[in-house]
């Protein structure tokens, strides 16, 4: 970068920076909705572009987990191998940031599309994990829970040789292994009634618990002002509450770089990095 480029770069970024600072402050009780933009400086890949669109396939639906054994040992397979790296993921500026900012009063309540858990990680208390959280395993037959590092050492012991591979991360704490043969992956059945284990995080096609839903309504109707944080929100169920803030006539700003679904219903928006946009707090 030029000395010429670098001079005027700077001035923009504090003048981004200083629009952000103003709106929290007339927001003093903030609903704050996050993305995977969130989680990119801790190692974990986002989902899409800055037009929105899919970066690589789509994830697994939850019809095709639960009605095909060859999805789940394709899912399992690359969770083995990716979760290595996803599980010890760390909170980066952008969460410590925000753990700030509720810790300042600013923020009611902070709603994450993300399953991993690093809101809390970084000292955030009040977390609604919209889609779940992905360091927890479910049977789906008897709501056993697991906790995913006693369900990865089952999964190394009964599939060693997988555990050996490396590959490139994916955005769900798998990893890229197209091209393989899973057909021999043994997935383990829940010990207790013998039915389908899955990641404790709402899948595609899959419904998002209801009482998830209403606890943000019930903030998101309380608060003043609503925050999106590296989320496009191209997917409705993060939409839909930026929708409903826009027909109640509260303020939205966003950090994201690139397009949102809803700019035509932002009041500001910050095409900065999200530490960047967010340093001033820390």
């Amino acid at each position: 970068m030029s000395p010429e480029s670098a001079s005027t770069a700077s001035p923009s970024l504090e003048q981004d920076r200083e629009r952000l600072r103003d709106f929290i402050a007339a927001h003093p009780r903030l609903f704050v909705l996050t993305g995977a933009g969130c989680s990119t400086d801790s190692g974990i890949p986002d989902y899409r572009d800055s037009d929105g669109g899919w970066k690589r396939p789509q994830p697994v639906t939850y019809q095709a987990f639960m009605g095909e054994r060859a999805t789940r040992q394709r899912y399992w397979a690359r969770s083995l191998v990716g979760w290595r790296r996803f599980g010890r993921a760390r909170p980066n500026a952008t969460h410590h940031a925000l753990a700030r900012l509720e810790q300042h009063g600013h923020v009611a309540m902070l709603l994450t599309q993300n399953v991993d858990g690093l809101h809390q990680a970084a000292g955030h208390r009040q977390v609604i994990d919209l889609h779940g959280r992905l360091d927890e395993v479910r049977c789906m037959s008897c709501d056993r829970r697991l906790p995913r590092d006693e369900f990865q050492r089952t999964l190394v012991e009964l599939n060693p040789t997988w555990a050996q591979l490396d590959a490139g991360d994916a955005p769900d704490g798998d990893a890229d292994l197209e091209g393989r043969d899973f057909s021999t992956f043994d997935v383990p059945p829940c010990p207790d009634c013998g039915g389908i284990l899955k990641p404790d995080v709402v899948f595609f096609g899959e419904g998002v618990p209801r009482g998830r839903v209403d606890a943000a309504i019930t903030s998101l109707n309380a608060a003043d002002g609503v925050l999106v944080v590296g989320s496009s929100l191209m997917v409705f169920s993060g939409y839909r509450f930026v929708a409903a803030a826009a027909r109640d006539g509260k303020p939205i700003a966003a950090i994201n770089l690139g397009r949102t679904r809803a700019d035509p219903l932002l009041s500001l928006k910050i095409e900065q990095s999200c530490a960047g946009a967010l340093a001033f707090i820390v």
